[in-house]
């Protein structure tokens, strides 16, 4: 792959990204933001103090999601795409959308689930301010973690192929994975800072509204980046090329 199909991909990947963004925006609005206002109502109704707010509420459920969500979506999109650049025809015999959704499955689970599973989304009024730092460090360090462990399973499986044969090298690389990330798990320092009479529903609703949001971020880029490859990197003429012959194979077998 030379230079000008990675930077066409690289291209399509945030204008995919930017799509991708879109569709999270409408499901982190519709079904985030109002559990946002009932957790920020019931740290309202708790706090003894109230900080001065420097933007509004709706600025922020607005223009400020709007703005964090899409400039998400246009910068993942642009990794994903060189992602797509590396994986493309080294993972396997895959076209370009199968690679494009094999790639956004993988970010999906390695970059969000895995972190996820064990420092869950909180909504506003969980977590204590003084430990926010060491909150953040260890949720990114979960997330660096996750990345290289998959990206040494996919190295793992690949060397195992030849030996065992593809699908068992792929369950015994995901078997690794899955062993690496219960100890780190294990290891990493648990947090649970949600407060005694916080409400157990709407905790897991902004919980699961977080995780839909990243679905369809991830889904959307893989279905549109898909396309767009697909487009890029297999030629029409080359796509109507076995219709075309065998429709002249069928008119000389009348022929005869």
């Amino acid at each position: 792959m030379n230079s000008l199909s990675v930077r066409a991909l690289l291209v399509r990947g945030m204008l995919a990204g930017l799509v991708a963004g879109v569709l999270a925006l409408a499901v982190a609005y519709f079904l985030g933001e109002p559990r946002v206002d009932s957790a920020i109502a019931f740290e309202d109704a708790h706090a003894h103090e109230h900080g001065e707010e420097v933007f509004s509420r709706t600025l922020q459920s607005t223009g400020g999601l709007a703005t964090g969500v899409l400039v998400f979506g246009v910068a993942v999109g642009g990794i994903a795409a060189l992602a797509f650049c590396v994986a493309l025809g080294r993972i396997g015999r895959f076209g370009p959308r199968a690679t494009a959704a094999f790639v956004s499955m993988g970010a999906l689970l390695t970059v969000y689930v895995v972190p996820f599973l064990k420092y869950p989304a909180n909504p506003p009024s969980v977590g204590d301010p003084d430990t926010i730092g060491k909150r953040t460090a260890l949720y990114f360090l979960m997330i660096a973690l996750s990345v290289l462990l998959a990206v040494g399973a996919v190295i793992l499986g690949r060397r195992l192929a030849p030996r065992l044969g593809n699908w068992n090298a792929a369950i015994a690389a995901t078997a690794a994975f899955l062993v690496a990330v219960g100890l780190a798990y294990a290891f990493l320092p648990a947090v649970n800072e949600v407060p005694k009479d916080f409400p157990a529903t709407l905790l897991w609703q902004f919980r699961l509204a977080a995780l839909a949001m990243q679905v369809t971020l991830w889904a959307g880029f893989g279905l549109v980046f898909g396309h767009l490859a697909e487009r890029l990197l297999v030629p029409a003429p080359a796509k109507a090329e076995r219709p075309a012959n065998t429709s002249a194979n069928s008119t000389a077998a009348s022929a005869h």
